[in-house]
C-alpha cells in the first residue's frame, strides 16, 4: 500500500502540499486529477521518491519512498509525461537496460504488449511518431511486472484506437492487483477506468472517493433546463447536465468532467457531502 500522512511540500517558498493524507491500497486504477500546477505530477514524483517531504511521510509498503531502497524500487514504475529518448535506440534495447533493475520482467508480456499496440519492437525511435514512442514506453513500463505503476498523462499522443486498447490493457492488470494511478487532464480518455478518483486542490484533498461513493453523494442528471440546486450545470446538445446533492437514493452514471467542475467550484460543501 502507498500511504501518505501529515506530508507538506515546497519548492522553495512555494507551498504545493500542506498536511495532506491519502492512502492508494492495492488492486484499483486510481485517477489522479486536479488544475494545472496543484501538484499530480510532484505527488507522483514524492511516491517513487524523487522528492522529499518537507514534513510527513511517504511510504510504499512501509518504505520511505525517499530512501529508494532496492526493495522498494523494484516494485515501482513511473512513466513521465515527456521522456527523452535515444534516437538510435529501439524499444527493444530500451526496455533491455531497464530489466536488470526489476526481477519480475517479461519480455514475452513486453512483446505481446507492443503487438496488441502495434509497434515494432525492433525500430529506431526516431522513426517513430510521438505515439508510437508513447506507446512504446508504455509496453517497457507495463511489462517491468512491478507492484506499483505511476503514469503521468499516459494517453497524450494516442490516437482513438490506441486508447481504447490502453483501457483494455491497464483493465486487464488491475485484475491481476495492481496499483495504478493515472494522473490526467484527458478525464475522457479513462473515464469508464479510474476507480478511485482523487482531486487535489493547491495545497489539499479535495476529493478522494470511489465511483459508488461519489453516486451515493451526487446524482448526475441530463435535463432540460438548470437545476436550482445544482453545484455544477453545463449546457449540452439538447438540455442540461446538472449534477446535484443526491438527496432520493437514485443511481446515475458519474460524469468525470463535471464532478471535476462541481468540486472546484463547491469545495466546502463537497467536503461536507463527503465527511
Amino acid at each position: 500500500m502507498i500511504e501518505i500522512k501529515n506530508l507538506d511540500f515546497s519548492y522553495k517558498k512555494t507551498s504545493v502540499f500542506s498536511n495532506i493524507n491519502l492512502s492508494f491500497p492495492q488492486g484499483a486504477i486510481y485517477g489522479l486529477l486536479g488544475e494545472n500546477g496543484v501538484g499530480k505530477t510532484t505527488l507522483l514524483k514524492l511516491i517513487c521518491g524523487l522528492q522529499r517531504p518537507g514534513q510527513g511521510t511517504c511510504t510504499v509498503d512501509g518504505m520511505t519512498c525517499y530512501d529508494r531502497l532496492p526493495a522498494m524500487l523494484q516494485r515501482i514504475v513511473f512513466l513521465p509525461d515527456e521522456v527523452q529518448l535515444p534516437d538510435n535506440a529501439t524499444p527493444q534495447q530500451y526496455v533491455n537496460e531497464l530489466a536488470p533493475f526489476y526481477s519480475t520482467f517479461s519480455q514475452g508480456t513486453f512483446l505481446h504488449l507492443m503487438q496488441e499496440l502495434e509497434v515494432e519492437p525492433d525500430r529506431r525511435f526516431k522513426e517513430m511518431s510521438f505515439g508510437q514512442q508513447k506507446k512504446s514506453l508504455i509496453a517497457a513500463s507495463l511489462s517491468l511486472g512491478t507492484d506499483y505503476i505511476l503514469l503521468d498523462e499516459p494517453t497524450n499522443g494516442l490516437d482513438i484506437p490506441s486508447k481504447a486498447q490502453f483501457r483494455s490493457i491497464l483493465s486487464k492488470m488491475a485484475d491481476e492487483g495492481k496499483t495504478i494511478i493515472i494522473s490526467t487532464h484527458q478525464v475522457k480518455d479513462v473515464e469508464n477506468l479510474i476507480d478511485p478518483i482523487v482531486i487535489l486542490s493547491h495545497n489539499a484533498v479535495l476529493l478522494d472517493a470511489s465511483v459508488q461513493k461519489i453516486t451515493e453523494k451526487l446524482f448526475f442528471e441530463y435535463g432540460g433546463e438548470v437545476r436550482e440546486d445544482a453545484l455544477y450545470s453545463e449546457l449540452l446538445p439538447g438540455g442540461y447536465m446538472n449534477v446535484v446533492p443526491n438527496t432520493t437514493g437514485e443511481e446515475s452514471q458519474i460524469n468525470i468532467e463535471a464532478l471535476f467542475n462541481a468540486v472546484l467550484r463547491n469545495k466546502n460543501q463537497i467536503n461536507e457531502l463527503f465527511k
